[in-house]
């Protein structure tokens, strides 16, 4: 079975691309490596967001406490922006943390995608050659 193609996922000049079921079955062993490798990340980086959210309420806490100790005639909202301001780096440290769990997560989601394509396509595979 051939698959009519200009370039195949790399970019590279390609006439046909030949679609077997040993291909395919290749693809899904990799892809299942690599759904191990993004739990792996997700892991990681959720553990490194609950971290940095968890030192991010702690300093914002502590510089609430102290700015309002510091000027009574402040209003709340001068209160939590000079806490803000005092944790920048913790602050930045959670939406960073943030950022990585949520490519992660869209990494995993793209690599489900693709099974489900490689299965889709198989099972094409299977039906044409039994025809």
């Amino acid at each position: 079975m051939t698959f009519p193609l200009t370039t195949n996922h790399h970019g590279d000049n390609m006439t046909e691309m030949v679609i077997t079921p040993v291909k395919i079955e290749n693809r899904l062993y990799e892809l299942s490596h690599e759904i191990d490798e993004a739990h792996e990340q997700l892991s990681k980086a959720e553990m490194d967001y609950h971290k940095a959210k968890s030192a991010f309420e702690l300093a914002i806490a502590r510089a609430r406490i102290l700015t309002g100790n510091a000027s009574a005639k402040m209003r709340v909202q001068d209160v939590a922006d000079h806490a803000l301001l005092q944790c920048y780096d913790e602050f930045q440290s959670l939406q960073i943390s943030e950022a990585m769990v949520k490519a992660a997560r869209a990494n995993a989601q793209r690599i489900r995608t693709q099974v489900d394509i490689a299965r889709s396509i198989g099972t094409s595979v299977r039906a044409s050659m039994e025809t």
